[in-house]
């Protein structure tokens, strides 16, 4: 399989710090200067399994960047680049559509443990546990052969990391899942990141899933704690 990653970064000093780094950890690096040339490249190489996407860039940003690939491709994994460690921005790019978020700067141990984290989940390869088949919870329909998500028989979008949330909630109903679990198991315990990824993600699935987001019945919080798939 290609273990190959674009990079979308304006600055080339920071963009070249990127490509040797996950060049010296056997990726295969497509660059991209600019958020168009990014979405062109990504035409030609339909085998990036990743894309690592600066925010701030001339034309279109990072956020519209990622909202244009996550409304053909839920099956990539993509880590947006901040400059900025203001709030707004991690969840903006999460709610786009984005799997992490890397505030600058960054060591080169840890980001190239976010890449092999999301490449792992985004190679696409079922594990011998999830090529059983189906987990049937009506109104819902877990395929975890070809990881898809129904409900009532429509499909629904997901991302890798939102059908290993699921994967997770529809192994465990009823059970309180604690945000550090969820964590470790979908995001993987070598994972550098913070808590908050977790709350964004179900508040994307939620709006995917529910009947009505606000007042949420299938995945319902438990104060303090996580979640719990509540049926």
């Amino acid at each position: 399989m290609h273990r190959k990653v674009l990079v979308l970064e304006d600055e080339s000093s920071i963009r070249g710090f990127i490509v040797i780094n996950l060049t010296r950890a056997g990726y295969e690096v497509i660059e991209a200067e600019s958020g168009e040339e990014a979405l062109d490249l990504l035409q030609q190489h339909t085998d990036v399994r990743v894309a690592l996407l600066d925010i701030m860039l001339p034309g279109i940003d990072g956020f519209e960047v990622c909202r244009r690939i996550r409304a053909t491709n839920t099956s990539i994994g993509i880590i947006m680049l901040t400059a900025r460690s203001q709030e707004m921005d991690k969840v903006t790019g999460l709610m786009t559509g984005a799997d992490d978020y890397v505030t600058k700067p960054f060591s080169p141990a840890e980001l190239t443990a976010r890449v092999d984290a999301l490449f792992r989940r985004a190679g696409g390869t079922p594990l011998a546990s999830e090529a059983a088949g189906e987990i049937s919870q009506p109104p819902f329909l877990l395929n975890t052969r070809n990881r898809t998500l129904e409900k009532n028989g429509q499909r629904v979008k997901l991302t890798q990391v939102e059908y290993s949330i699921m994967k997770m909630f529809m192994e465990n109903p009823g059970k309180a899942l604690s945000r550090e679990e969820i964590l470790d198991t979908v995001w993987g315990r070598d994972y550098f990141g913070e808590l908050k990824i977790v709350d964004v993600n179900i508040r994307r699935l939620r709006l995917k899933i529910e009947d009505n987001a606000q007042n949420p019945t299938y995945i319902t919080t438990v104060w303090g704690y996580g979640y719990k798939w509540g049926f």
